[in-house]
């Protein structure tokens, strides 16, 4: 079982066994929160350099960078299921140097605030053997339409995790792109 994170903390992504992560999964997670109603959100991933420049971005929309390090694993229109309901996947060791950031995302494509969400969450696990690192419950409702869950961020060679579940305001994640700049 992997940590709950709180609103603004921050994990280091090296192992209990020594040595860092290689490979992680982003998971969203929600459910409308009346029965039978179809909410549509989208997990995005952004890469950033040191200044902060927007290098790539992958969503609904480009299932996978450009250098080929991260892959979405498609679209959930409704939030039906158990689970996640997108998964971004992220090869660490394929990052390339000059990304210093990914920023991931969770925007409403239908115009939908977060009064209509249930149960949202993100959750980082371990690529390698599928074990929950950490989960953090996204708030319960608002007025906004996106959210700007975490990010990753190297720090002295190794990748970190920062809880942030900050509101933002945009139908897609390039919508977002000034709010995520906003938290580098």
């Amino acid at each position: 079982m992997g940590i709950n994170l709180v609103k603004g903390q921050k994990i280091n992504l090296q192992k209990d066994s020594g040595g860092g992560l290689t490979k992680v999964i982003m998971g969203l997670g929600w459910d409308p929160v009346k029965a039978g109603k179809s909410i549509d959100l989208d997990a995005s991933c952004a890469l950033f350099d040191e200044q902060k420049k927007p290098l790539d971005l992958v969503y609904f929309g480009q299932l996978k960078s450009k250098d080929g390090s991260i892959t979405h694993t498609g679209d959930n229109l409704t939030g039906e299921g158990e689970g996640d309901d997108e998964q971004i996947i992220v090869d660490l060791q394929k990052v390339p140097a000059n990304v210093k950031f990914l920023v991931f995302t969770v925007n409403s494509y239908q115009g939908q605030s977060f009064n209509e969400v249930a149960n949202a969450f993100c959750r980082l696990v371990d690529g390698t053997n599928n074990q929950e690192i950490a989960k953090y419950t996204l708030s319960g409702g608002g007025a906004h339409t996106g959210l700007i869950m975490a990010k990753l961020y190297r720090h002295q060679g190794e990748w970190k995790m920062h809880a942030l579940g900050d509101p933002a305001s945009g139908r897609v994640a390039k919508d977002l792109v000034p709010a995520m700049v906003g938290v580098l």
